[in-house]
Formats: C-alpha cells, structure tokens, sequence
C-alpha cells in the first residue's frame, strides 16, 4: 500500500473514531468482537494496523498483553462505573481503549 494509500486509510478511520458509553457496545463484547487496547498505544494506530492487516505488528500487540479482548473483569468495571470508551469499528472489530476525560 503506498504512503498517500495508508494516510488515506488514517484519516478514513480517525474521522469515525468517538468516544461512546460502554454500555451501547455490550453486543459487540457478547459476540466476542469488543477488543481492548492499552492506553499506552494510539487507538488510531492499532486501527490501522488491524485495516491493513498487519498480523506481525498485530501478533507483537498480543504477545505483550497490550492488544486483545476485552475481558468479563473489565466489561464489569466499565458497567459499574457507567464508563465512556474510546472506540472505532474495524470490522469485525470494535477497538476499545480506556477513555479518561
């Protein structure tokens, strides 16, 4: 893909990334699709990478803990505390990051 392709493919996804309540996203977290990023990355940067299909760097997110699903423990803190994420569909995908205001 070239350089203008990807940047394209950035702006693409920035424009639907929102933050949104935790709650409405209970479907996509019940099918298995609600995946978690670490808040030390770039949400839109995960986005892309997961868009342009780039399983080394996706593999290397997994391996260390910083990319995966969502977990029951926290889908249950996000719902207790009535929580906002960070979110942006790569389909199939709904990327989650911790939303802090």
């Amino acid at each position: 893909m070239s350089e203008t392709l990807a940047e394209l493919e950035r702006a693409k996804i920035n424009l639907e990334t929102s933050t949104i309540p935790w709650s409405e996203l209970q479907r996509f977290f019940a099918a298995g699709l609600a995946v978690a990023v670490a808040e030390e990355l770039d949400l839109l940067e995960v986005a892309c990478q997961f868009s342009l299909d780039n399983k080394a760097q996706v593999e290397a997110w997994l391996k260390a803990g910083q990319v995966g699903h969502v977990s029951d423990a926290q889908a249950a803190a996000w719902i207790a505390a009535d929580s906002s994420v960070w979110a942006v569909v790569v389909k199939p995908w709904v990327l989650v990051q911790n939303y802090r205001s």
